[in-house]
C-alpha cells in the first residue's frame, strides 16, 4: 500500500506511515469545533452602565426626602457591577 501523504510503500496493515507519520485511515472521532468567543465589549459596557447608574442613584439620594430607597438601589447596582466584573475575571482563567 502507498502512503496517501508522502507516497512511500508501507505494509498493508500499517496504522501510520513510518516515514512521515501520517495515519493510513481517517480518524474515528473528529475534534470538537472551536466556537468563537463573544466580544468583551458587551461586558465592559454593562459594567460601566451599572456603575454609572449606581453613582447617579447615590447622588439622587442626597436630594430626596426618603434617601434610603435610592441608596439601596445604588448599592444593588454597584454590587451587580462588582459581581459581573468578578464573574468576568474568574471565567477568563
Amino acid at each position: 500500500m502507498l502512503c496517501k501523504h508522502c507516497g512511500t510503500e508501507i505494509a498493508d496493515k500499517a496504522i501510520v506511515c513510518y516515514r512521515c507519520g501520517a495515519g493510513t485511515t481517517d480518524p474515528v472521532r473528529q475534534p470538537a469545533p472551536v466556537t468563537a468567543r463573544r466580544s468583551p465589549l458587551f461586558s465592559f459596557v454593562a459594567i460601566a452602565l451599572l456603575v454609572l447608574l449606581g453613582l447617579y442613584m447615590g447622588q439622587a439620594s442626597r436630594t430626596v426626602a426618603d434617601p434610603g430607597r435610592y441608596q439601596t438601589i445604588a448599592a444593588v447596582l454597584l454590587g451587580a457591577a462588582l459581581l459581573l466584573l468578578i464573574f468576568r475575571i474568574v471565567r477568563r482563567r
